[in-house]
């Protein structure tokens, strides 16, 4: 791709070593993982918080907001905010690498603390419509311009439908946060790319995620001028395979830059970085350039409303 830095990344939870969901992120850090991700192409991200309890979310995005305020790279950076949860499934498999202990049925209340926290840089929140009774917390955010995604969830068709009709506009990581073991078609893939006409539908390209040949055939319904491609980059993303120690999880990154947890059962998150993301779409998928930029680059930034 001829500029590499317009990449522009809706998930990453850490990178390079530095994780964002960190209780003591230094501004060294910060800024440290702010060169790393301009060196390797990144024009812009959303720093993605994720579940736990209520006092340490609210914490995590007081810090990050004041270290990115005081760093005029991390400004340029950090676009935003992207909340993972803790709104989710619950349910073994749909949750994923989040803490059962901390996710909670969606609350007005939790959410403006949140919101308030993250100093109005939220630009997107991933929640589990069937844990939003009313849908009241996804109409919360859409009154204040935060972009409502739905992931780690089962929500039904008629779900999905309802909480697109209050202002649902994206799905995170399709394929992803869902049971290795689901009903063979009715089943919260197959809904999701059934509304792909009214949804930006987000994947994770690093062939383990998602299979390619599955992720061509997605992408194909989903079309390439609304899908999203996004990292959901860990802390170990960038450097390499080997073992590493992630909040509450020991992890092991595999030579295909995989991150599991140590005993191979679950995914937590992902280790892939942009550049290597653009390769396999080209090089695995047979995606022009074109396109690539278009779910690297373009459609991110329109997800959240920034062209």
């Amino acid at each position: 791709m001829a500029d590499h830095a317009t990449y522009f990344d809706l998930q990453i939870n850490g990178y390079a070593g530095v994780d964002f969901n960190h209780d003591q992120l230094t501004a060294e850090q910060l800024h440290a993982v702010c060169q790393r991700l301009e060196h390797d192409g990144v024009g812009g991200i959303l720093a993605t918080i994720v579940t736990e309890t209520p006092e340490r979310m609210i914490a995590r995005l007081r810090n990050l907001v004041a270290l990115r305020g005081a760093d005029p790279l991390a400004k340029k950076l950090i676009a935003g905010i992207h909340i993972e949860g803790p709104f989710l499934n619950e349910t073994q498999g749909y949750r994923g690498a989040h803490p059962a202990d901390a996710i909670r049925p969606a609350e007005t209340y939790l959410m403006s603390q949140l919101l308030d926290a993250a100093g109005g840089l939220t630009k997107l929140v991933t929640l589990a419509p069937e844990r939003d009774a009313g849908l009241v917390v996804t109409k919360l955010l859409v009154k204040q311009n935060v972009r409502v995604s739905a992931g780690h969830c089962d929500a039904s068709l008629e779900q999905l439908k309802a909480a697109i009709g209050a202002g649902l506009s994206l799905y995170t990581h399709l394929g992803n946060g869902c049971p290795m073991l689901m009903h063979r078609h009715d089943n919260i893939v197959q809904r999701v790319l059934s509304l792909s006409d009214r949804l930006r539908i987000c994947f994770i390209a690093d062939g383990t995620h998602v299979a390619f040949p599955a992720l061509g055939n997605y992408l194909k319904l989903a079309g390439i001028d609304k899908a999203c491609v996004v990292t959901d980059a860990v802390a170990p993303a960038g450097l390499g395979p080997g073992r590493y120690t992630l909040l509450r999880h020991d992890v092991l990154v595999t030579e295909d830059m995989v991150c599991w947890a140590a005993d191979k059962s679950h995914l937590v998150g992902a280790a892939i970085t942009m550049p290597q993301t653009y390769a396999n779409l080209v090089e695995k998928l047979g995606l022009s350039a074109a396109d690539a930029k278009k779910l690297l680059c373009d459609n991110p930034r329109a997800a959240i409303g920034l062209v």
